[in-house]
């Protein structure tokens, strides 16, 4: 995330390469410019997620679900394809399981061993969150990319 309001100008940015020649003023540029844009869009995200009574990773998790044709994934999976540490996940799969949005189901052979599936409350919370979420979505990139 970067907090940073006021981006250096070009002018600004020549000075440093001035003073440090690996320094690219276009690179730069770029980068803080695409890194304010990913920040106010996460941070859009966020607002519209509230709303609604979730937050982000939480969100993830639900639509990792949701992209399963079974609606069901493992914890470990679930980590992985989050970018989280199965220490994280476990709390996150915690929070939504206790708000009835996902259950644990437990092999019967090896209780070692766990599903996550996405519950119907799970899927109704995402019918609600989603056409919110692409209208704002919608709304953020006009424009982009229209010649």
């Amino acid at each position: 995330m970067l907090q940073l309001r006021d981006l250096p100008t070009v002018e600004v940015l020549e000075k440093f390469a001035a003073r440090y020649p690996a320094a690219d003023v276009t690179a730069i540029s770029s980068f803080l410019h695409l890194l304010r844009v990913a920040t106010d869009l996460s941070v859009a995200l966020d607002a519209c997620l509230s709303e609604h009574g979730l937050l982000q990773s939480r969100w993830w998790v639900l639509i990792l679900l949701m992209r399963e044709d079974s609606k069901t994934s493992t914890p470990s999976l679930l980590a992985e394809k989050a970018g989280v540490t199965r220490a994280t996940m476990t709390g996150l799969l915690d929070g939504l399981a206790r708000d009835g949005l996902v259950v644990r189901v437990f092999d019967e052979e090896d209780r070692r061993r766990v599903t996550i599936t996405l519950t119907d409350a799970g899927q109704a919370k995402l019918d609600d969150v989603m056409p919110d979420y692409y209208a704002r979505l919608r709304a953020c990139m006009a424009g982009v990319g229209e010649s």
